[in-house]
């Protein structure tokens, strides 16, 4: 009995070190460096189970017991603290005459509607009512994604708005558009949708300021493709890995030369963004309401729990993000809980139109 407890301590020091270790290199690593890219499905409720599973198996840790419980306890409040549990911090600043308040739909429609009731899903698009709506995957799948016009529709449906569209995301705003930034890619097949940029940046004039939103719907951080033992597999997991690297230096790079302030808001497609932010002096914002982190995906179509947060929303400068929300409905069309919020923008110190 004694060397069988052993050699269960010995599995028991052996584990908390290697996810010890995980949990360090995941800090580091997770959206720096493609193939760590694997482990960025990790959901969060991980990093707080496993060593709270550890910890259960102390007391029979024996002459290890104290050692173990200290290293454990700081692992799994690293843990809680890296997953989002405990209270968010609600923004409190209102809109008045001091600033405008401007409603935001984000959402990620999952293939448009291409497998829904066409006049409800628009249905529910106006139902939102939303000042700005920045939607992701504006575009039908069978196999590889293809291309679709409903511009005509969107007209009929939101008279009143400005329309801008690049590859499969597209921006609706009922405030003045100042300016679209089009990203064109030549070359025909898919290099539309591969080389097309998936942070889709829009300057709208919200009172007496311009404020840039950006539409983002980064790639997947990995796709699981053939034979783990086969040199393919690696090469398209670089691939991904690659194109999503990419796509975030390009969105950092935008918004370090922007003079304006922004809001980004979409599929970032990981549930580690706070690790790897799409910016420098950022912010990034919680639904209030909850102790636990927020879920967005799975919503729907798939059995597992909604254990990831895949749908994010960042501001730059002085905006504030009020009455920040998820869900609204979207659950009967997407994948994807729909973000909804109020951006609060402050009038220009020195009353000048930015």
């Amino acid at each position: 009995m004694k060397g069988l407890w052993g050699r269960g301590t010995r599995l028991l020091v052996t584990a908390t070190a290697a996810w010890t270790t995980f949990l360090l290199l995941h800090v580091l690593l997770v959206g720096r460096w493609w193939p760590w890219f694997i482990f960025e499905a990790t959901p969060p409720l991980a990093v707080v189970t496993v060593p709270l599973f550890f910890l259960s198996l102390v007391p029979f840790a024996r002459q290890m017991r104290c050692r173990l419980s200290v290293v454990l306890v700081l692992v799994l409040l690293s843990g809680t603290q890296l997953a989002g549990y405990g209270p968010a911090c609600a923004d409190t600043a209102t809109g008045g005459p001091g600033g405008s308040t401007v409603k935001v739909f984000a959402w990620n429609t999952d293939y448009w509607e291409m497998v829904n009731d066409e006049d409800a899903f628009y249905a529910f698009l106006r139902q939102q009512d939303a000042d700005i709506y920045l939607l992701q995957e504006y575009v039908y799948r069978r196999g590889e994604p293809l291309r679709i016009d409903e511009s005509a529709r969107l007209r009929t449906e939101f008279p009143g708005y400005q329309m801008s569209v690049e590859g499969e995301l597209v921006t609706l705003s009922r405030l003045p558009i100042v300016a679209a930034y089009h990203h064109p890619v030549p070359g025909t097949g898919m290099e539309w949708f591969r080389k097309g940029t998936k942070a889709q940046r829009t300057d709208i004039r919200v009172g007496g300021r311009v404020v840039s939103f950006y539409n983002v719907h980064l790639p997947v951080p990995f796709r699981i493709s053939g034979n783990p033992l086969s040199g393919g597999f690696y090469r398209a997991l670089k691939e991904q890995g690659v194109w999503r690297l990419r796509e975030l230096r390009k969105l950092r790079a935008d918004l370090a030369g922007n003079p304006h302030a922004a809001v980004l808001a979409g599929d970032f497609n990981s549930p580690w963004m706070e690790l790897s932010p799409p910016g420098a002096d950022i912010r990034v914002h919680v639904p209030t309401g909850s102790l636990a982190p927020p879920g967005t995906w799975p919503a729907a179509d798939y059995p597992l729990p909604r254990l990831w947060r895949l749908d994010w929303l960042f501001t730059t400068g002085d905006l504030t993000a009020l009455d920040y929300r998820l869900g609204s409905g979207g659950e009967a069309f997407s994948d994807h809980a729909a973000q909804v919020f109020r951006v609060v923008v402050p009038d220009d110190q020195k009353g000048r139109v930015t």
